[in-house]
């Protein structure tokens, strides 16, 4: 899982950090689960596909969710701070009746291939693969499939129903970003430099420019001049905030540049379908107070389009104190049951025949 910049980091590798959090505790009993799940693997083109479909043991034709991860490397279960949120999200939906498949990200588990050096045309094009899976199945109600995606998982959902509108019924955006990757890139940094004790306005607007570089620069192809100008930011921070220079050189790959050039009007504007957008009000890595009205502004034109903000919740759909990544792992839970049962009323309502 990617974090806002840790300590010992730089605005340069401080990548989004879009892990899913479900359910509500990673420790839950499923041996009175009304569902089985079964391994399965998925071809797009060159690469191997690894995950889980859990369907309900009842009979008839579900209806069916891909589970969009977020940016980082992450197994199906998107395991993380002893929590194993698609695995909860997957045992909740199931137990309403949904099918659910979830994945191993590329290069993990029983995933090829290799995700940092993987486009945003790449990753779309993985969960089109799966979304054609589920539609050859005689289980499954090819109408009536949507897609599950958190924060960039949330940003690549609407980019998959745009390029696929025939094949994509519903999409739920669980702290998905409105803003370009760049702005909040920025906003992620300046928290984590402000949860340092930086507060000179200067510094701060020293950051915000270097950032601003460095995305123009990996919009335009140029790798090397942005490692160039990342290694220099980094030098320029306290020693004991400074991260490896091969460290940095590595973080600036495909799947960084496509973080941090995306923007995500175009697909959020295109959008027909029903679509819900949820945020948390203490998410310090997609800031509430500026994504929900842009989301709003995005989603106008959409008649079937519902935006809502948990007071308290964190960028995991936590119920949380701070909102700081360092509280993730102390919280029990994996996702306020509210939020839960918000999204889950939701998809019944959207997906009733």
């Amino acid at each position: 899982m990617d974090f806002i910049a840790s300590r010992g980091g730089i605005a340069i590798i401080a990548l989004l950090l879009l892990t899913v959090s479900t359910g509500c505790n990673s420790t839950m009993d499923t041996s009175d689960a009304s569902y089985h799940s079964t391994d399965v693997a998925i071809r797009n083109g060159d690469v191997t596909i690894g995950g889980t479909l859990t369907t309900p043991d009842r009979g008839g034709s579900f209806p069916a969710v891909v589970l969009a991860p977020g940016g980082g490397k992450h197994n199906r279960d998107e395991e993380f701070a002893g929590h194993k949120p698609f695995l909860v999200l997957a045992d909740a939906l199931a137990r309403s009746g949904y099918a659910v498949l979830r994945a191993d990200d590329r290069g993990v588990g029983a995933t090829t291939g290799d995700k940092d050096n993987a486009t945003y045309e790449d990753l779309v094009s993985d969960v089109l693969s799966q979304i054609s899976y589920l539609r050859e199945r005689s289980d499954i109600d090819s109408t009536r499939i949507g897609i599950i995606g958190h924060s960039q998982g949330g940003s690549l959902a609407p980019l998959v129903a745009k390029t696929a509108a025939d094949k994509v019924a519903f999409t739920v955006l669980l702290a998905g970003p409105a803003q370009t990757g760049c702005d909040v890139l920025k906003h992620q940094m300046r928290v984590q430099l402000q949860a340092t004790g930086t507060t000179s306005a200067d510094v701060l607007a020293a950051n915000d420019n270097s950032i601003q570089t460095e995305c123009d620069l990996l919009r335009d192809g140029n790798f090397d001049e942005a490692r160039r100008n990342a290694r220099e930011a980094n030098q320029r921070l306290p020693h004991t905030e400074q991260a490896n220079a091969e460290d940095i050189d590595k973080a600036i790959n495909q799947q960084y540049a496509a973080q941090a050039t995306y923007d995500p009007e175009p697909a959020l504007r295109a959008l027909e379908i029903p679509i819900l957008a949820l945020f948390g009000s203490k998410d310090v890595q997609v800031d509430a107070a500026t994504n929900e009205p842009l989301m709003r502004k995005f989603l106008a034109d959409n008649p079937k389009a519902t935006v809502h903000t948990f007071e308290g919740v964190n960028h995991l759909m936590q119920s949380a104190t701070t909102g700081m990544p360092d509280e993730y792992a102390r919280i029990e839970t994996t996702i306020d049951p509210a939020v839960l049962d918000y999204l889950t009323t939701w998809m019944n309502r959207t997906t009733r025949r």
